[in-house]
């Protein structure tokens, strides 16, 4: 898919605009992704995989085949100090020369980063970094979640999440950091590429951003906050829904579908109508793709 996708009809009805498939860390391909949001009874879906854009083409057919829409996106890795930020990406153009130069090098650590974690663990637990390529498809993007896959399929874990809870906790001697821009030049990377920042899940466990940064990353074009996540929390969501109030700001609310690698669903959250205009109409780099 590419920025020559055009339409110019409005979508109405259920849109959930963060999903992944198994081209990031989710474990279903990108038209089974659209599949499950049809189920749903999503009318609008947006593809959103960690760093890459490699499943839009397959997502957008098989969206459109079902009489749904496409919404092209992505979610950037960013990073504040300690604190991985995510910044959702819609409409931006796929093969802007600087946002291409932050993913690729995104994505080389994400596979040097795996490689060394699978030689860490692997000095204390039966895993290789063929198991690790097992659990993922050709051109996805290697991280955690597959390494995760890999114990849980060695038998060293229950699931996923008894795997970030241990032996892939950052405290623990197994754990590298990812390379990730700071989020004010993810913000503006996306905006440079005609595309539409958003921040994914801002009102987590692990508290807001500070506000001068914050502020700093508006100034920089940031359109809004996902503020239907079920990982936000009070009192920092109600923070957040003032600055969204005061600014002027898009609300989203999406599931962060990952097929059985987390337990959320398809449209357990949703955008309304209103805010998906807005996200269109200030998108350039490439379109939303209708039936």
């Amino acid at each position: 898919m590419s920025a020559g996708y055009r339409s110019t009809a409005q979508p109405v009805g259920p849109s959930d605009l963060h999903l992944h498939s198994d081209h990031s860390d989710g474990t279903e391909p990108p038209a089974a992704v659209m599949a499950a949001a049809h189920r749903a009874g999503l009318r609008t879906a947006a593809l959103t995989d960690h760093d890459t854009t490699s499943g839009w083409a397959e997502a957008a057919d098989a969206a459109t085949s079902l009489g749904m829409t496409f919404v092209p996106g992505m979610e950037l890795s960013a990073r504040h100090e300690w604190r991985s930020v995510h910044v959702l990406a819609y409409l931006f153009d796929p093969d802007d020369a600087e946002l291409r130069v932050i993913t690729d090098r995104i994505r080389e650590s994400r596979l040097s980063r795996a490689r060394t974690m699978a030689d860490r663990i692997g000095r204390d637990y039966d895993l290789t970094w063929d198991d690790i390529l097992a659990q993922t498809t050709t051109g996805a993007s290697v991280g955690r979640p597959h390494i995760a896959d890999a114990l849980v399929a060695r038998g060293h874990v229950r699931d996923r999440g008894e795997a970030f809870g241990g032996i892939l906790n950052p405290a623990s001697g197994y754990y590298v950091e990812l390379f990730a821009p700071d989020p004010v030049t993810a913000v503006s990377a996306v905006v440079a590429a005609g595309g539409v920042p958003i921040i994914a899940h801002p009102a987590g466990r692990s508290g807001l951003l500070p506000d001068r940064l914050l502020r700093r990353m508006i100034d920089a074009g940031l359109a809004g906050f996902e503020l239907g996540h079920r990982e936000n929390v009070e009192p920092a969501l109600g923070r957040l829904g003032a600055i969204v109030a005061e600014r002027g700001l898009i609300a989203t609310g999406s599931s962060d579908y990952h097929g059985r690698g987390k337990p959320n669903v398809p449209g357990e959250f949703t955008t309304s109508d209103d805010m998906l205009a807005r996200i269109l109409e200030r998108g350039s780099g490439s379109s939303a793709v209708t039936p």
